[in-house]
């Protein structure tokens, strides 16, 4: 069994600063394979902010599949936008925009879907799935492939289909030959996990989406902060949410869904 926890949406800059500590405290105490973060570490891209979320990263275990937001693109600093929109992000947080874990288990890329041209949306290109097939198609069918990107791939019923991340159908159907079973992303600050199926039908495959809320801003949107914590053990996937408790001072588990692969695809149990 591989257990994965996934954060997004920190924004340092616009922290509840007392959620940090009892964080750090259960992400540890969970001993996870992995630490997936989906993006928008930081508030508006400021040198501090980055130095923050490099101190909260530090402390967190390893191996961390890491990409960036959009909040992770200077905003108003045009120039910088255009012409070094990662900088500081490669400088503080991680040089490697296509970071990558594997074993005997589980498959983890992360994607970079943030883009200087848009405010808020993100984009992946053909470049980027060559090289998810590339990764993927190596690995045998019991190996559990996932992919980390801000934007997400699919959404909750009622929310703006302008949030799905661009060139997602191209995206999928590229990948449904040999391609990825667990789909991790962020940015609308809710939480949400479902399959793709409904959307999207390449191959007969059942991809799955898992939507984490904010971990720590103060920008919740009508949700507690929350993260997710994912258990793998092919052919079931346990996705678990922890969500804070101010009169506990800690995160507790909330919402729990269960889901198996079979020749027909992913199903819920």
């Amino acid at each position: 069994m591989r257990t994965l926890v996934h954060l997004s949406d920190i924004h340092f800059g616009r922290v509840n600063e007392t959620i940090i500590a009892p964080l750090i405290r259960t992400i540890n105490d969970i001993k996870p394979d992995v630490v997936a973060v989906s993006g928008d570490l930081t508030q508006r891209a400021r040198s501090h902010q980055f130095k923050a979320a490099r101190a909260f990263l530090d402390a967190l275990p390893g191996p961390q599949i890491i990409v960036p937001g959009n909040h992770d693109i200077p905003l108003h600093n045009v120039f910088v936008r255009f012409a070094q929109p990662l900088q500081k992000y490669r400088r503080y947080i991680t040089d490697e925009l296509r970071p990558f874990y594997a074993d005997g288990e589980i498959a983890v890329l992360g994607v970079n879907t943030a883009r200087s041209l848009t405010i808020k949306g993100g984009r992946i290109n053909k470049t980027q799935v060559a090289w998810l097939r590339e990764k993927f198609c190596g690995f045998d069918s019991e190996v559990i492939k996932v992919v980390v990107t801000h934007h997400p791939f699919d959404l909750p019923e009622g929310h703006d289909e302008r949030d799905i991340v661009g060139r997602a159908r191209m995206a999928i159907r590229e990948l449904s030959g040999c391609g990825a079973d667990l789909f991790l992303s962020g940015h609308l600050h809710i939480s949400h996990t479902g399959h793709m199926a409904k959307r999207y039908r390449f191959g007969g495959r059942s991809s799955l989406v898992v939507q984490a809320g904010t971990a720590a801003s103060t920008r919740g949107r009508g949700e507690v902060n929350s993260f997710n914590v994912i258990r793998i053990a092919h052919p079931d996937i346990t996705i678990e949410r922890l969500v804070w408790q101010p009169a506990q001072t800690g995160f507790v588990a909330s919402v729990t869904d269960r889901f198996r692969r079979s020749s027909a695809g992913w199903s819920r149990l």
